[in-house]
């Protein structure tokens, strides 16, 4: 039996970004990876709710993840830890500066937590960039595109306006038991937030207890100011019980093993004040990643899915991601 110090997710991003709850037949497909992955020692995943369209129903958003979820249940799976991954839109965007969508954002932030709630039930967790729409890249009203200081300076003035709609889904979070963890993601794929400190600053700007971070390794080494900083920030997080969760990615966002993350100095700190889980981030060039990663690597090709080819399996790579996870945690230990 693992300790929590020692659980270790995967992240479904290694074979989709949309669930499809609606189609029985993807849903065995989802079930034939979940036992897989648990035969490899995999105690719990990490799935992307794909957003809707803009006319789309929330409700019935969830009552479709309520049917997958005992779809799972009837499959032998449901029991296991289930966290989501939910990003905001240029549509569903909490900062904007009209009122209307705002509301709108919230009331999609909110069904993100109901189905976080369905699928995680007791741990419940919900992490991603649901704060600042990701990859939405402002544009002045002449066209051109906004960085550096006047980047900060608009942002700034966006996470004012997202504060009230925030503490609001912070509060929802909080009644249905759901932990909230933002992800800060590198710059050249969202403007921000990009940095563990952007979020915390955020969440200092008001009263928004139980929020946190989660901290992705691979963001961390593409996007901070180094060492010094990641070790400030980490105790940052944890004075305040910020520290959500931990995504364990490497920097080409591929397999684990044999990857620069700087083990040592990212690990060493996580083992003094984190408990787990820690989870195993691969993705994989399949839509929507192929395009909006610029994919150039060769798909890890998915049991069931894809037909063999020269490049690794997907379980190969995700077996020796959990045996690389396992001797780092055991080296922090002793």
């Amino acid at each position: 039996m693992s300790t929590a110090h020692e659980e270790i997710y995967f992240s479904f991003f290694m074979f989709t970004a949309d669930l499809k709850p609606d189609d029985e037949r993807y849903t065995q497909v989802l079930v034939n990876h979940c036992k897989a992955l648990l035969e490899m020692g995999y105690v719990g995943f990490d799935v992307h709710i794909a957003p809707g369209p803009a006319t789309v129903d929330h409700d019935l958003e969830v009552a479709s993840y309520v049917r997958l979820k005992k779809a799972f249940d009837a499959a032998g799976v449901g029991d296991v830890p289930f966290t989501t991954n939910v990003g905001t839109t240029r549509t569903f965007d909490i900062t904007s500066p009209y009122g209307q969508q705002r509301t709108q954002a919230l009331a999609y932030l909110k069904s993100r937590v109901d189905i976080t709630s369905v699928l995680g039930e007791s741990a419940a967790l919900m992490s991603g960039p649901f704060l600042y729409p990701y990859g939405a890249f402002p544009l002045t009203d002449d066209g051109e595109e906004i960085w550096s200081d006047a980047l900060q300076d608009w942002l700034a003035h966006r996470y004012v306006l997202a504060q009230g709609s925030f503490a609001e889904l912070v509060d929802y979070a909080a009644e249905k038991n759901v932990t909230l963890a933002i992800e800060p993601v590198k710059s050249w794929e969202t403007p921000g937030p990009n940095m563990v400190s952007d979020v915390l600053d955020f969440l200092e700007s008001f009263e928004s207890q139980p929020a946190g971070v989660a901290i992705d390794t691979a963001q961390v080494v593409m996007e901070s100011q180094g060492p010094e900083v990641f070790k400030q920030n980490i105790v940052r997080a944890t004075r305040q019980d910020r520290l959500h969760y931990v995504h364990v990615s490497a920097p080409d966002r591929g397999a684990i093993a044999d990857s620069w993350i700087p083990w040592e100095v990212m690990f060493d700190q996580f083992a003094q004040v984190y408990g787990g889980p820690y989870l195993v981030e691969v993705f994989n060039a399949v839509p929507p990643f192929v395009n909006s990663m610029r994919m150039t690597r060769r798909r890890f090709w998915r049991p069931g899915e894809d037909d063999p080819t020269s490049a690794d399996s997907a379980y190969k790579v995700a077996a020796a991601a959990i045996d690389t996870v396992r001797a780092q945690l055991a080296r922090v230990a002793r």
